[in-house]
């Protein structure tokens, strides 16, 4: 079968090579749709990535939350009382608070303020299983002392760069003098731009309206070979209805399900991968569509010699599949470069995955399948009488 199909190629390729002006359009179109694609594919990537990265950083093995939590944008807290129910329960190791706040930090250079999520936990053991952040548990103990994520965006200031330079850096957050004495690399997200890590104690500073007793999220660490569904189960069916269970990563897709669907930001980018899609089918379908209304003659000479529909619609499929070809190649490394632009200018993590490349490559030669098969009615109407 595959054989068969592979004899008629020649005549594919030699109808598309034939007007090479219009071979060109084509694959500039099919280029500009399939970058449309990989753009809108690329923007709700990153956005996911970067709105679970510090919920899959955790260190714990389950999170005690809110029943209300929806995202660390906008975090509701509960008991503190309810972490030290959980570590009464057989297999629970440990269990810590984790506060988390929106404040406000002053750029000292330009004295200009700007949004940034801070988290308070106990310095006695790290919430996070970032290196740079569990290095750095002693510096935080004294008051006012805070560590930086220098993957945020630029406007907070040069604080990294400063840093390793001098090994100080001061500033102002929610108005009151702190002190930077160490980064970490977590990065921006589009509820974020940038992170700050403290002791409870400064948290707790930093938000003077807060109370110690109420906390945003509680980790708790499993003893080795625990089974973790077991004890969450266990943990769900009796511990009160002010608090939920969940593993990480249960933690993570509920923020992401926030960002999907309890927003209009995963119907737009959604909406804009279709807009692409029959872009992309409108373009191939008129430069199939003109390439059979030239040739019409020629395919009526074909059926008198006895092709059938048959054969001339595979050729046509081929015409699609080459297109499908040539289109997405320029479209994947151009798309590769804007991700790299876009990443230094907007610090999210967006960046080509051979599972997004596949599934381009798919949606185009289903695409130009699609077109082709529509062109073909044209081709059935190429009549070997009017040749004659």
């Amino acid at each position: 079968m595959l054989t068969k199909m592979f004899r008629k190629t020649p005549l594919a390729w030699r109808q598309l090579m034939k007007e090479k002006t219009r071979l060109l359009v084509a694959v500039a179109g099919i280029t500009f749709a399939d970058m449309l694609i990989f753009i809108q594919m690329g923007f709700e990537g990153a956005l996911f990535d970067a709105a679970v990265k510090p919920h899959r950083s955790l260190e714990a093995d389950l999170v005690l939350i809110n029943p209300q939590f929806q995202t660390l944008f906008s975090v509701k807290s509960f008991s503190r009382e309810r972490m030290y129910q959980a570590l009464g329960y057989e297999g629970v190791k440990s269990v810590s608070p984790l506060y988390i706040g929106t404040g406000q930090w002053r750029n000292p250079e330009t004295r200009q303020e700007r949004a940034i999520l801070v988290w308070g936990m106990e310095p006695a053991r790290s919430a996070f299983t970032i290196p740079e952040i569990q290095q750095n548990l002693n510096q935080i103990k004294p008051l006012n002392q805070v560590l930086f994520d220098q993957a945020g965006r630029p406007e907070y200031g040069a604080v990294g760069d400063i840093f390793k330079k001098t090994s100080n850096f001061q500033t102002e957050l929610n108005s009151l003098n702190v002190d930077v004495k160490g980064v970490f690399s977590s990065g921006a997200s589009f509820a974020a731009d940038g992170n700050v890590v403290a002791s409870d104690s400064t948290f707790l500073r930093l938000f003077p309206q807060r109370k110690a007793d109420r906390v945003e999220v509680g980790l708790i660490t499993l003893k080795p070979g625990v089974d973790i569904e077991k004890v969450r189960s266990q943990l769900a069916a009796n511990l009160p209805n002010d608090v939920v269970v969940l593993t990480l990563e249960q933690f993570a897709q509920k923020e992401k399900e926030y960002w999907a669907n309890g927003t209009g930001i995963g119907f737009i980018f959604g909406l804009g991968v279709g807009v692409g899609f029959i872009v992309g089918i409108v373009i191939v379908y008129q430069i199939l569509y003109s390439d059979v209304s030239d040739h019409l003659p020629e395919y009526a000479t074909l059926k008198a010699m006895g092709y059938t529909d048959g054969y001339l619609l595979v050729a046509l499929l081929q015409e699609a599949l080459f297109l499908a070809i040539l289109g997405f190649l320029p479209a994947y490394f151009l798309s590769f470069g804007l991700y790299q632009i876009t990443y230094a200018a907007t610090m999210l993590p967006i960046a080509m995955t051979i599972e997004r490349a596949v599934n381009v490559f798919i949606l185009t030669v289903v695409m130009c399948s699609f077109s082709g098969a529509i062109a073909m009615r044209k081709l059935r109407s190429a009549d070997p009488a009017d040749v004659f």
